[in-house]
């Protein structure tokens, strides 16, 4: 699964910066110190879980009643006892109505018409007692495991009205149907579900733990207007005398119960095949039927990619993907059914900004390391998103260049270094709260910054034959972070405990303070590691280092493998420079002091993407000098796009020497870059110069083919207040995308009339979850302004969305609105009232720490 975790970390970083700041490094000979907030917290133990029987093949039939969004179902379940004989069978099952519970047994009896056998089955009712989470079903006898048993369950699931102990803590409850009376005008009825961790079984029965493995037969009776999708393959769909259809779905390769799936809903299909003949189809939403493979299509090179990196080939009968309304995660791999939130539809306009391609690599190497070999516990989780995240760097690697995938990788590591902040916990944990705990940054971005380490130490053969070698030691089976360790030992020909105990084993990352001397044809390199070592290994890290004298590069292999430490390296004279992890693949911080004129040489001689980014960043406050000055100008050209972004980006507001020349070329890049993020930000740079006389521009960037381009010429347009401010606006209040309304929003916050209040509803509904923040913000920003009566109209619209809003961040951004509000009587106590009905674990922690904020 691909948590919403770039957004929801970006948004984090927002509220929590200077409020939780990481705990400086203690002497661990400090008994008195206070154990910092970060460090790794001991939950319950949570051992993978002990299968009394094994579920061989779940067959279920649904039906649908919307009124009461139940499902009507009955499961057949072939299973056998695990090991030791078995008397009973335990399923979970989550807040069902049970109508009968049977044993089923076949006869073949001899028919003398048809002269033949014929097979039919024997209904045995049983007994069993239900708790409403968990059936169980006392069997006719005891039963060994060289028995095959088949019981059937007749059940209604009723996921909207489970109890808070049977959802998860976010009120995950498996099953869920959107809009399921019809209306909400302009949403489309849908049901879909979503079963990790263990949810599925709020609306099937089953043994729902990812160390068990099934096949699986739905059928699925809906109006004949529908479409459905689920796991495996269609194999039937038949008309019903009551105008409905069923379609049946068979999958006959066994995966975990929680990746088991459906969607119901109206949806355009676009289908393709690769050269093997396996088919691959996308389901959007009817308006995005034109941009169906535009969004998806590079999925038929993602594939053959994937095959040839891990060598194996894609292991399952189809490949779907599906985009379906307030989804709760960003996306969901369920085997051969992947399940995306909507905001991966997008139009051919705004495919130009960026696309989904990270997201849509994520889910697909799932169906490799997750759904065909998967972790054994949720404790073991790394083992399927870690992989999956490092898909995401791989295939930018290979579309785009290593730069590219460089940019991925420090987003990443951002990521989790902002929530090491808050937490440092290791990759697998036999110790946690709440399973849900371990869907984090740790097990995403640090884990695949892990992975990346492991490539960097072991090389690109030694790496990808030892996924090989995993994939098909463990095919359709689970594993534990043992076989992996040990795949690559066997690989190598290496002891590498060392290196799994550090990063995996083990909490937090290492902080370095790396110091030089030059003195007497010689460098001396001090390397300390500034970790809490109370909580924290002293790390064993091999790095590259290369040392630059007289223009020319030698480069040394050094273990840094002590608290403090010493390298010499011979130098004639002093260095022009001395980069410390040349490979920039440190998982971890380091504070390396250089200065100006090393950075002006690493920019122009390290042709790593982070070694110019730093020399950029550390840079920008030195414009006033020429030397700088004239890299920063340079740079506006780099070769990379995220280069050019920031060395534009370090001039706003800027008003020093050659500035006609620094704008000039600034003016360039807004008019003609090839990478709309640039032309993005050379407009916004322009507009931080406080004339008007870069309007001509602003207005030429309204008719850019990029809504990223059209929307920042919006800003800066009419915040000079032209005459024709008015009819800009008009002309783009309506439009297709976000950013653009959102920046026409802003304009009209300013104005603060009453009559736009009903502009800004009617937009704010129709915008994608992802989407709906932003405009929350620019909204509260209209009723500061705006009169008491707006204000008042606006409550009812932003209580419920602080309260049901389908993503936490909207919640938050509604409840954050409310705040400027607190005047209006009732507003304070409103907002007590959000807080305390709030479910979701992260969310009700930022209200801890903001409280009235």
């Amino acid at each position: 699964m691909r948590k919403m975790l770039r957004v929801i970390a970006l948004f984090i970083c927002l509220f929590t910066t200077n409020i939780i700041s990481l705990a400086a490094p203690k002497n661990p000979a400090d008994t008195t110190a206070k154990r910092p907030a970060w460090a790794a917290k001991k939950g319950a133990y949570r051992p993978t879980r002990a299968l009394k029987n094994d579920i061989l093949h779940t067959q279920l039939k649904l039906q649908f009643d919307w009124l009461r969004q139940h499902a009507l179902g009955t499961a057949t379940i072939t299973f056998k006892p695990y090991f030791y004989p078995q008397n009973t069978l335990e399923l979970d099952a989550k807040g069902f109505d049970i109508k009968g519970v049977f044993q089923l047994d076949t006869l073949e009896q001899y028919d003398s018409t048809a002269k033949k056998y014929v097979k039919s089955f024997a209904f045995d009712t049983l007994e069993y007692t239900y708790n409403r989470r968990v059936l169980n079903i006392k069997l006719r006898r005891t039963y060994s495991r060289f028995d095959t048993l088949h019981v059937l369950i007749d059940y209604v699931a009723k996921p909207n009205e489970l109890t808070d102990d049977m959802m998860g803590s976010k009120g995950d409850k498996g099953l869920y149907f959107i809009n399921a009376d019809g209306l909400d005008e302009g949403k489309p009825r849908q049901i879909w579900t979503q079963g990790e961790t263990e949810y599925n079984s709020c609306w099937f029965p089953t043994v729902d733990t990812p160390n068990e493995k099934m096949t699986q037969d739905i059928s699925l009776r809906v109006d004949n207007k529908f479409k459905t999708i689920s796991n495996g393959l269609l194999v039937e769909s038949k008309m019903n005398d009551d105008s409905t259809r069923t379609d049946r779905w068979v999958q006959n390769i066994p995966h975990a119960p929680y990746l088991a799936a459906f969607v119901v809903g109206d949806f355009a299909k676009e289908t393709e095949k690769l050269p093997n003949g396996l088919e691959l189809s996308y389901y959007v939403e009817p308006e995005y039927a034109p941009h169906a493979k535009a969004i998806f299509g590079r999925t038929a090179q993602m594939i053959p990619f994937f095959e040839e990196k891990f060598g194996v080939k894609y292991p399952w009968q189809k490949y779907a993907q599906v985009a379906v309304r307030d989804f709760v995660a960003g996306a969901m791999e369920n085997t051969s059914i992947t399940v995306h939130a909507e905001n991966v539809q997008m139009d051919g306009r705004s495919l130009l900004d960026g696309n989904s391609d990270a997201v849509i690599a994520h889910e697909l190497v799932h169906h490799w390391f997750g759904n065909y070999v998967t972790c054994e516990s949720w404790g073991q989780l790394p083992l399927n998103e870690a992989f999956a995240n490092y898909a995401e760097y791989l295939w930018a690697e290979y579309a785009k260049g290593r730069e590219e995938a460089d940019l991925w990788g420090q987003g990443e590591l951002q990521q989790y270094l902002g929530e090491a902040e808050q937490k440092q916990e290791p990759l697998i944990r036999a110790y946690y709260a709440d399973k849900e705990d371990m869907f984090d940054s740790h097990s995403y971005a640090k884990g695949g910054r892990t992975l990346h380490m492991l490539r960097k130490y072991v090389g690109d053969e030694a790496f990808f034959l030892s996924f090989k070698k995993y994939l098909e030691a463990h095919r359709l089976g689970t594993a534990e972070v043992a076989d992996l360790r040990e795949v690559f030992e066997q690989v190598t020909g290496e002891d590498l405990t060392w290196f799994f105990n550090q990063w995996f084993m083990s909490a937090g990352h290492p902080t370095l303070k790396v110091e030089k001397v030059f003195d007497t044809n010689k460098i001396t390199l001090t390397v300390r590691q500034l970790q809490d070592s109370t909580y924290t290994p002293i790390y064993r890290l091999p790095l590259k280092i290369d040392v630059w004298v007289k223009g020319q590069k030698k480069q040394y292999d050094i273990v840094v493998n002590r608290a403090v430490q010493t390298f010499e390296f011979p130098a004639e004279q002093r260095p022009d420079l001395v980069d410390f992890d040349v490979e920039k693949q440190l998982l971890g911080v380091i504070e390396y002091e250089k200065s100006k004129p090393e950075l002006v040489f690493q920019y122009h001689n390290c042709d790593n993407y982070m070694a110019r980014y730093e020399s950029v960043t550390n840079l920008e406050s030195q414009l006033a000098d020429s030397t700088v000055r004239h890299l920063m100008m340079q740079a506006m050209n780099d070769r990379f796009w995220k280069i050019r972004q920031v060395a534009i980006s370090n001039f706003s507001e800027y008003d020093g020497q050659e500035f006609n020349s620094v704008e000039r070329i600034i003016q360039s890049k807004a008019r003609v870059d090839a990478h709309s993020r640039v032309r993005t930000e050379a407009i916004i740079t322009l507009g931080s110069f406080g004339d008007n006389s870069n309007d001509p521009l602003f207005r030429e960037a309204l008719n850019d083919t990029s809504y990223l381009v059209v929307s920042a010429a919006i800003d800066s347009y009419l915040i000079g207040k032209p005459d024709d401010a008015a009819d800009v606006a008009t002309r783009f209040e309506n439009a297709p995308n976000s950013d653009i309304v959102t920046a026409v929003a802003n304009y009209y916050a300013g104005l603060a009339k009453a009559e736009q209040y009903d502009w800004f509803i009617q937009k704010m509904n129709r915008l994608k979850p992802n989407d709906i923040y932003n405009f929350l913000q620019v909204f509260g920003k209209y009723l500061i302004r705006a009169n008491v009566e707006t204000q008042r109209r606006a409550l009812p619209m932003l209580e419920s969305t602080a309260r049901n809003a389908s993503t936490y961040f909207v919640r938050f951004g509604a409840y954050q609105v409310l705040g400027l509000l607190t005047d209006i009587e009732g507003v304070k106590s409103m907002r007590k009232g959000i807080r305390t009905a709030e479910r979701d674990p992260k969310l009700k922690e930022m209200y801890g720490q903001f409280g009235d904020f």
